[in-house]
């Protein structure tokens, strides 16, 4: 009734999108620093700065996507309760006795009614689509971060790993867009991975103009 499917693998596919190739920024920011002083850098650095970016990435999804699902939904059941002629009042009448004279008037009282079925949906839906675009970021980010947990000391296999687990990561995405498309699971894997390179590329870059 509220069209969650369709809305749910939209929202999680975007966001865990955001949230890889933003871990891919700062893992390549790091790994450059990393290169020009790999005595400095420790593990942790990069966990903190990742799982923070993660966590505000996830929670700004989260609190987003509820307001703008709820005012749209909101906005659906109104709109459609007007094209239905719906209306949740009714009449009370009231009489007044002030200086001996009788006047009736009529106030309008909104009515307390049960929420329908589609509200009820829709109220679901929103909750649904704000749980997974919150969480599909901080997926997206935390994953190519395991790595760095395993030692004390930097070195280039956390970032050869951390790569690697994000190219996985981007692959099962353009596979994920494939099957709901019905082809093009090869096309779409590549195009993704190609955003990563890009990223990296660009961080490179940056990074050489910084320094």
């Amino acid at each position: 009734m509220s069209d969650l499917g369709e809305i749910a693998r939209r929202k999680f596919f975007n966001s865990c999108f955001d949230g890889a190739l933003t871990c891919a920024g700062i893992v390549s920011g790091f790994f450059i620093m990393f290169l020009s002083e790999p005595t400095r850098n420790v593990p942790n650095t990069v966990i903190i700065t990742g799982f923070a970016t993660a966590l505000a990435i996830g929670i700004s999804g989260l609190w987003g996507a509820f307001l703008s699902e709820e005012a749209e939904r909101k906005k659906k059941i109104t709109d459609m309760k007007k094209e239905m002629a719906i209306i949740e009042t009714d009449d009370e009448e009231t009489i007044d006795h002030s200086e001996n004279n009788i006047k009736k008037t009529k106030k309008k009282k909104k009515k307390k009614i049960k929420p329908t079925l589609l509200e009820r949906a829709e109220y679901f839906a929103t909750i649904v689509a704000s749980l997974v675009d919150g969480g599909a970021p901080v997926l997206g980010s935390s994953l190519p971060l395991v790595p760095f947990f395993f030692g004390t000391v930097l070195t280039p296999i956390h970032f050869i790993i951390s790569y690697i687990v994000l190219v996985g990561l981007l692959v099962y995405l353009g596979v994920f867009l494939g099957k709901i498309s019905g082809g093009g699971r090869v096309r779409y894997a590549i195009h993704l991975v190609t955003a990563g390179v890009v990223t990296l590329i660009v961080s490179i870059l940056l990074g050489k103009i910084a320094g």
